[in-house]
């Protein structure tokens, strides 16, 4: 058993495993992204338009789309992702295939990310407890990026890639071999889920 958790640990911490969790994850934030940008168009020309993710008064798309919060720069929020999701996608690609981008690079990448987790951290939140309804593809979106930040994250305290004070590296290095960061992923996940069914319990299925 030792051996066998011993050898899942290292294919974790190999490139192919990080890299490809990172591909998966980005190509689905990229999809869903795609579809809330289809929809935004739709309610553009017409803001009673029946979405297919319109189920009832909680799950709906169409309540989320038309929010203030779904335009924040002026264009529908869907747009950055189309945009950003593309680049990640080419990051975990060239990754995979052997490439090692510069330590500067790895840390703009990890600041920027950061920043758009954010970003999708504060949508779920005003989708939540302002805006009273929940999108599925906006949650898949908030998942995708939880799941590409914790990868980016892990090579980049794997390969001393953030300029960290020494000790707080090696701390968090140590952290990370022993596997303390898929806890904390997994503990924010169940977190959200234990959220949204003590927030809206049987409304979800109403």
């Amino acid at each position: 058993m030792t051996s066998l958790l011993g050898q899942l640990s290292r294919i974790r911490h190999a490139d192919a495993w990080i890299f490809s969790t990172m591909l998966i994850s980005s190509c689905l934030s990229l999809i869903a992204s795609f579809v809330l940008s289809v929809d935004a168009v739709a309610l553009a020309a017409n803001p009673n338009a029946d979405l297919s993710c319109d189920i009832n008064t909680v799950i709906s798309c169409g309540t989320v789309g038309s929010s203030w919060q779904s335009h924040v720069f002026g264009f529908p929020n869907a747009f950055l992702g189309l945009a950003a999701e593309p680049v990640v996608i080419t990051l975990a690609v060239a990754s995979l295939g052997g490439v090692r981008f510069p330590r500067w690079f790895m840390f703009a990448a990890q600041v920027v990310y950061t920043l758009g987790l954010i970003f999708a951290y504060w949508l779920f939140y005003q989708s939540m407890f302002h805006i009273g309804a929940l999108c599925p593809w906006c949650l898949l979106v908030t998942v995708s990026t939880t799941l590409v930040f914790s990868t980016l994250t892990h090579v980049n305290i794997r390969d001393a890639n953030l300029f960290l004070p020494r000790r707080i590296q090696s701390a968090l290095a140590t952290a990370v071999r022993a596997n303390l960061d898929l806890m904390v992923v997994a503990i924010w996940m169940l977190t959200l889920i234990l959220a949204i069914l003590v927030k809206y319990g049987d409304l979800l299925f109403g």
